[in-house]
């Protein structure tokens, strides 16, 4: 089942609201430009625009994710979509020619067309001016959807022809949302929606292994930071599982996680903890509020200073020392 207009309202509500109103008055552009970070949901939002165009049983705005035409979309083999992808790090001139060419014939069901470009500021010279003149002389029916990274990087020639939707970065709810949509747990989405706010980057992270692991070393830190065993459990476990420093900074981010729910938990907010599965634990530890906030400025001063190149090792056994001193 594909996503629903109505899911798109919670993740991306303005955009959702100025396609569903264009399906509604019948007043879809030619021409659309979807611009955004990556994970953003613009490949989503282009499929479901398709689908709202094509579906044979649509219900006001809400394509039926059912019929024939539906489901070709979703699985990728509709004849009258065509989706354009850069071949090695560039599109090139051959690759639009031959979008134009498959346009240029009847529609053997009918005669909407619908072309989505990804990455459409990997085009080279040739292919943007190639795809500007199709875009100048629009067939009746056709439909071209561009999705960038970089709308700065595309001709302003393209940009003036197209409508342009701007994708904002997904907000925390709507990223555990979604998540949890692709069968992930609330716990680790929790987890992850703090740490990304790219939904590619957060699903490749809740379906690492590394990753799970990880979020159970930093809770197993925070248990042996009670007794004299912490710094045995630094060099036997954790600089074992934390190698390079984007893993490092990630563990410093996990940490920091928890110590802000150790402080939700002495305020009584616990509806703000990420960490729901270890409220109970967090419960037993008897922290003052100054020893939490001394501890977050003290992750923060060890992440600041693993960016400044000094070792790596050194940095953490003092930051450990810190935090079992309070």
């Amino acid at each position: 089942m594909g996503t629903t207009w109505e899911q798109f309202m919670v993740v991306q509500p303005l955009v959702a609201k100025m396609l569903t109103n264009s399906i509604k008055k019948n007043r879809i552009s030619h021409a659309y430009l979807f611009e955004g970070s990556k994970g953003t949901g613009k490949l989503d939002a282009a499929l479901q625009l398709t689908k709202s165009v094509f579906c044979e049983q649509r219900n006001g705005y809400e394509p039926c994710q059912l019929c024939r035409n539906c489901r070709r979309i979703m699985s990728g083999n509709h004849p009258n979509v065509h989706i354009v992808k850069p071949e090695g790090t560039s599109i090139k001139k051959q690759q639009v020619q031959t979008l134009q060419e498959e346009f240029a014939k009847t529609g053997v069901e009918s005669n909407q067309k619908v072309y989505i470009i990804e990455h459409a500021d990997r085009m080279t010279t040739t292919a943007a001016n190639t795809l500007l003149k199709f875009l100048e002389e629009p067939h009746t029916g056709t439909m071209a959807i561009l999705l960038t990274e970089n709308s700065h990087k595309i001709l302003n020639t393209i940009l003036s022809r197209c409508q342009t939707l701007t994708f904002q970065p997904l907000v925390k709810h709507a990223m555990v949302m979604k998540l949890e949509e692709k069968g992930i747990s609330k716990p680790f989405a929790l987890t992850v929606a703090q740490l990304t706010n790219n939904i590619q980057e957060a699903e490749e992270l809740c379906n690492d292994e590394w990753f799970a692991q990880a979020r159970t070393l930093v809770i197993k830190l925070c248990e042996a930071l009670g007794d004299a065993s912490s710094l045995f459990f630094v060099q036997e476990k954790w600089l074992k599982h934390f190698t390079d420093k984007e893993q490092i900074q990630i563990g410093l981010d996990l940490l920091l996680l928890i110590y802000k729910d150790l402080l939700y938990v002495q305020l009584n907010e616990t509806e703000n903890i990420t960490f729901i599965d270890q409220q109970s634990l967090f419960e037993t530890f008897s922290y003052s509020q100054k020893r939490i906030v001394s501890a977050l400025s003290n992750i923060l001063e060890a992440k600041n200073r693993l960016n400044a190149n000094v070792n790596v090792q050194l940095t953490f056994e003092q930051l450990v020392l810190r935090l079992q001193e309070g």
